[in-house]
């Protein structure tokens, strides 16, 4: 890869077959490239690496959905918001699975789409709203 015949970079790429097999229904084969540098690793490896990774990426991405932003500089505290977070998450993904989702032949059909997380946390927040009363304004007494 290159930008000019002084600045330039060299790397391998390397490619990943995976054959679907009939899996989910789909036949055929995936590909997956990954750019490696001095590494002796095997790709099959790489490629499981990875899938594990995005998995991560993807729950802490849902997590910081939900996330209380807070300038409190107490650990312990925002480990607290961090936990609450996940548990969030989680419910979420509990009730999709058992509520908003259809049994049927080769596995769950998961409706997302009729019920993000922002629409769930929504509805959390107007639950506490109603029950705490939230304040809207500050009078101040001139005197």
């Amino acid at each position: 890869m290159s930008r000019s015949q002084d600045d330039f970079v060299k790397f391998d790429l390397c490619i990943v077959c995976k054959y679907k097999k009939g899996k989910r229904g789909k036949h055929g084969v995936e590909y997956f490239a990954y750019v490696t540098y001095k590494t002796k690793i095997k790709l099959n490896y790489i490629h499981q690496d990875y899938r594990k990774r995005f998995g991560i990426e993807s729950s802490y991405r849902l997590k910081n959905i939900c996330r209380i932003r807070t300038n409190n500089k107490n650990q312990y505290l925002r480990l607290l918001f961090v936990g609450i977070s996940f548990i969030l998450v989680n419910i979420w993904v509990h009730l999709l699975w058992l509520k908003i989702s259809l049994k049927r032949k080769g596995g769950r059909l998961i409706y997302r789409q009729l019920f993000g997380l922002k629409q769930m946390l929504t509805f959390l927040r107007q639950a506490i709203e109603r029950k705490y009363q939230t304040v809207e304004s500050i009078h101040i007494l001139s005197g």
